[in-house]
């Protein structure tokens, strides 16, 4: 199971920490999800989830002040009894003292945001989904070409890095080289990264290691791409048979979610990057409607109707 720490919360979304006396190196997240404790606050506890971050807006807030200032203790010690592992005020709301001398006794974190419940919920749910996506890493280069994310992958010494460069050189965007770490961050989306220590590197044989952002400038990399398309590069095969059409698709697979996956042969004095080009290109008119190899198909089969 896959966790984010307190600390990167607080930091990603400005937050406000008003128990600084709580150390917070071994409090994590574990859960996507969030919860506003309403029905806690009522004293229903049945199927709460303590794994969640707890979030009090203007209604819990609310409700607090009309039952009293014992009732509101109590309610708020059962919630720290579940340990959970922080709590969010949104609003800016103003906490009660005795709340956080409470939580600094149970070493719960309690936090306050000035944004509005919703708009909090939103964020923090999408970033921890981001945050705690299944993930694996795999061999192979990632480079944005015209906003579409293409992968690149093949063995080791046939060519990826080389292509990636030249890709690089005619103004699109590096993710990573070498080792791509990839998310699901939904059952459409996977997102690729390159792991902190290689980032905007790209190792080229009988060269060495080079650093394309001060090569190349800012402009050249980038941290996070989906990835949409990916090219397998492979050894020519004479006895092999390749597709010369394209009208069916083919796929691989990551972490459940298919992913359109062109097997590109290598012979000398192919152009690489220009294949890798005209396949992302040829990928976006497909999204947009247009399909080449099956507008070809019409014509022949047109042509041969009317004779």
């Amino acid at each position: 199971m896959y966790t984010v720490e307190i600390q990167k919360l607080i930091d990603k979304l400005h937050l406000e920490n008003l128990t600084q006396e709580i150390p917070l190196e071994k409090i994590t997240i574990s859960q996507t999800d969030v919860n506003r404790p309403a029905l806690q606050l009522a004293g229903y506890f049945d199927y709460f989830d303590s794994n969640r971050i707890q979030v009090i807006g203007h209604v819990e807030a609310s409700y607090l002040q009309t039952i009293g200032h014992g009732k509101e203790m109590e309610m708020m010690k059962k919630i720290m009894d579940h340990q959970v592992p922080c709590i969010v005020y949104c609003r800016s709301i103003e906490v009660n003292p005795e709340v956080i001398k409470m939580a600094l006794e149970y070493n719960i974190p309690i936090l306050r945001s000035d944004k509005t419940t919703s708009s909090f919920m939103a964020e923090v749910i999408r970033w921890l989904n981001v945050e705690l996506a299944p993930r694996i890493s795999i061999h192979g280069v990632l480079v944005d070409v015209f906003g579409e994310g293409l992968l690149i992958m093949g063995e080791s010494g046939i060519g990826k890095s080389e292509a990636a460069l030249e890709l690089i050189k005619r103004g699109h965007r590096l993710v990573t080289d070498d080792v791509v770490e990839i998310k699901k961050v939904s059952d459409d989306t996977l997102i690729g990264t390159a792991p902190d220590i290689t980032r905007h590197f790209i190792e080229l044989r009988g060269i060495g290691i080079i650093d394309v952002k001060t090569l190349f400038g800012v402009e050249s990399v980038k941290d996070t791409q989906c990835i949409d398309l990916v090219i397998k590069l492979e050894e020519w095969n004479k006895d092999e048979e390749y597709d010369r059409l394209g009208l069916e698709e083919k796929y691989t697979e990551f972490l459940g979610n298919k992913v359109v996956c062109h097997s590109i042969p290598i012979r000398p004095g192919r152009n690489l990057a220009i294949i890798c080009e005209s396949a992302a290109v040829n990928y976006r008119q497909k999204k947009m409607g247009y399909n080449a190899a099956r507008e070809l198909y019409n014509r022949v089969t047109n042509n041969l109707m009317n004779k």
